[in-house]
């Protein structure tokens, strides 16, 4: 859907200007400024006047993100002499800090950051600026136990309403933890910061200084990720992404370009630490309705915006929108009331114990905590809700894989491997939680680029990781589109999917389930376990001469394979021969036949001629169900068995 006049958008954001003030002058008054500055005459000063309060070894803090006072950081930078021993204290800057033509940063001060953004890696490689890895949650915490000290506030504002409060706008986030400490807070005054709801207020007399700034709002877009590999992630994690989920953003590119295949989901809501333009779409089609929010219910929850002027003028003065403090938004305990909580976390690495990396990127810290930690333990304590660590499966221009045997030197364990559930490549899935160590790097393995996956395989032999019989047979894509969600007879669903590497120990329970006739009658002898190798045999497939399916019950979290089926093609003969499993209390519903009917279209589509199955001949059930499958079956009886051949009529 379109922006337009006509729309809900178009009418919300129509006469913002004349909300925001008028710059008419009058005799008497301060020259260009609305007529509401007037009452605050006495603060008015120019950033190169403000600045002059900072004073030797002070602490000051910088505004966040979009809201960067760019101005006052700009005075600060060119005040002559430099005030000795200064250290400006930030979460998120945005070109507030000055480099040179070849990239080094050039600030007169020392800096410590909480995320190292574009504005800081420079700095952070010279040694200008300190990288404190926290999560920005704790920040508050630390400033109101004066542990993170601020003696100086530059921040940015709009303009003050009729009652003397002004908002802080696009960034709430640490402002109020450092304006409540500080001895001394500058606030650029800027017409065009939008005044978001929430709480997000600052009354004027909190402030000691304002200077005046008239220029747009910092806007921000993520930079375009390869179309395909992102295409691919977001089909991920949209399969497994409910209605009525609660969602969180993150600043991650890989999320944000997510959000655009969510189009077909209903009621969802937001419950973030930062929003982006990605809402705008679905917020149009009526997808974020919040209905089943546990908390703010109806309304989208955030503590700062990174986004277009757009996205802005949406916020201004709407009260759909809340926006509240970092440690507010991002506490675990509140993160975890949230319906169906998900969490959305970009990484940079991880190994095959789950051991994720998510701020430091080759040898350089890039980006930060955030607050990660806190969404992933929410969102994993949330009644239905999924924490999901996402990465593209390369790096270097696909030279090296993401996933790693073990992190390299100097990558640091961001994610704990106990606290990951979901991982999520353009090759598949990987579910981690409560796994061990040969489950998890099995899954991996299977995820990773199908070109690392032998060396991958390889290392996690010599590591003790994976035993002697485990095979590596799939090399490709898990392919989703194959996917089948199926109502039985008696109404009970199931989902129909190709097995993988990881479905080993569910397949062998699923084997202990049978009773002894109907193990005999598969396996054609008494058969009291399924070794290593039979179990890779009927999971770890290459899906071309060797095929595999699976019914499952329940969600990803608590998964049961209630059905198996097979095949394995004879190249001399193209014929495949067939095998079933189905768990006892799922037989007589039809899922037998579903199996049968998905193998062979599956078979078809492969070119393959036709189908082979060796029944014993007091399994009518099964020759039943061979017999059903096409038109053309010839079955050839012996004393021991039924050979019932299927031959496929579009071949």
């Amino acid at each position: 859907m379109a922006e337009s006049d006509s729309g809900w958008l178009g009418r919300w954001t129509k006469g913002l200007g004349a909300l925001r003030g008028s710059d008419t002058k009058t005799e008497g008054q301060l020259p260009d400024l609305p007529d509401v500055m007037q009452t605050y005459a006495d603060k008015l000063v120019t950033a190169a006047e403000a600045v002059t309060a900072i004073q030797a070894g002070d602490h000051v803090f910088v505004g966040t993100a979009c809201a960067t006072p760019r101005a006052l950081v700009a005075a600060l930078e060119a005040r002559t002499p430099h005030p000795a021993g200064v250290e400006l204290v930030h979460f998120l800057t945005d070109k507030a800090v000055p480099h040179d033509a070849q990239g080094q940063c050039r600030s007169a001060y020392t800096h410590r950051t909480f995320f190292v953004g574009h504005d800081m890696r420079a700095a952070v490689r010279q040694g200008l600026a300190e990288y404190v890895p926290i999560s920005i949650a704790r920040v508050p915490e630390l400033m109101r136990t004066g542990r993170i000290a601020v003696d100086v506030a530059l921040v940015q504002v709009s303009l003050p309403d009729e009652f003397g409060y002004v908002s802080l706008g696009v960034s709430v986030d640490v402002t109020p933890a450092a304006v409540a400490q500080a001895r001394w807070v500058i606030a650029e005054v800027n017409p065009c910061m939008p005044r978001t709801m929430g709480d997000s207020s600052l009354h004027v007399s909190q402030i000691h200084q304002m200077v005046w700034v008239d220029h747009p709002v910092i806007e921000y877009t993520h930079p375009s990720a390869p179309e395909h590999d992102m295409e691919q992630i977001a089909r991920y994690i949209s399969s497994i992404i409910e209605d009525g989920s609660t969602l969180q953003i993150g600043l991650g590119r890989v999320t944000n370009e997510a959000l655009k295949y969510l189009t077909d989901r209903k009621d969802l809501g937001i419950h973030s630490d930062v929003i982006t333009d990605a809402i705008i779409p679905l917020l149009e089609k009526g997808i974020l309705t919040g209905r089943n929010k546990s908390d703010h219910v109806g309304k989208i929850v955030t503590s700062f915006a990174m986004g277009s002027k757009r996205l802005y003028d949406l916020l201004d003065r709407n009260p759909l929108f809340a926006f509240q403090p970092i440690d507010v938004v991002c506490c675990a305990d509140r993160v975890a009331a949230q319906h169906k909580m998900v969490s959305v976390t970009q990484a940079f690495a991880i190994d095959l114990t789950g051991q994720v990396c998510a701020d430091q990127m080759g040898d350089e810290f890039y980006s930060g905590l955030a607050a990660q930690g806190e969404f992933l333990r929410g969102s994993s304590q949330s009644q239905g809700g999924k924490p999901i660590i996402c990465l593209a499966s390369t790096e270097d221009g696909a030279t090296a894989s993401r996933i790693r045997a073990v992190l390299r030197p100097g990558e640091g364990v961001t994610v704990a491997r106990a606290d990951v559930h979901y991982v999520i490549t353009e090759f598949g899935i990987a579910y981690l939680f409560g796994k061990s160590i040969r489950e998890r790097a099995v899954a991996l393995i299977g995820i990773a680029h199908p070109k690392f996956r032998a060396g991958l395989f390889e290392q996690a032999q010599r590591l003790g990781y994976l035993p002697a019989g485990q095979t590596l047979n799939n090399m490709r894509a898990y392919p989703v589109e194959e996917e089948l969600s199926l109502t039985l007879k008696d109404q009970r669903s199931i989902l129909l999917r190709p097995a993988t590497s990881s479905d080993g120990p569910a397949i062998r329970e699923l084997f202990h389930c049978l009773p002894a006739q109907d193990v005999f009658t598969r396996f054609f002898h008494k058969v009291k376990s399924l070794s290593n190798g039979d179990v890779q045999r009927l999971c770890n497939v290459n899906f071309e001469n060797e095929v595999a399916f699976v019914a499952q019950s329940g969600n990803r979290e608590n998964a049961r394979i209630v059905g198996h089926c097979c095949y394995f093609l004879d190249a001399a003969t193209n014929i495949a021969e067939t095998a079933f499993m189905v768990h006892p209390a799922w037989q007589s519903c039809g899922l037998g036949s579903m199996m049968q009917q998905h193998m062979m279209r599956h078979a078809i589509a492969s070119k393959v001629q036709g189908f082979l199955a060796e029944i014993l001949p007091g399994n009518k059930h099964m020759i039943q169900l061979a017999r059903s499958s096409s038109a053309s079956v010839s079955l050839e009886k012996s004393a021991d068995s039924v050979r019932v051949t299927t031959l496929f009529s579009s071949t």
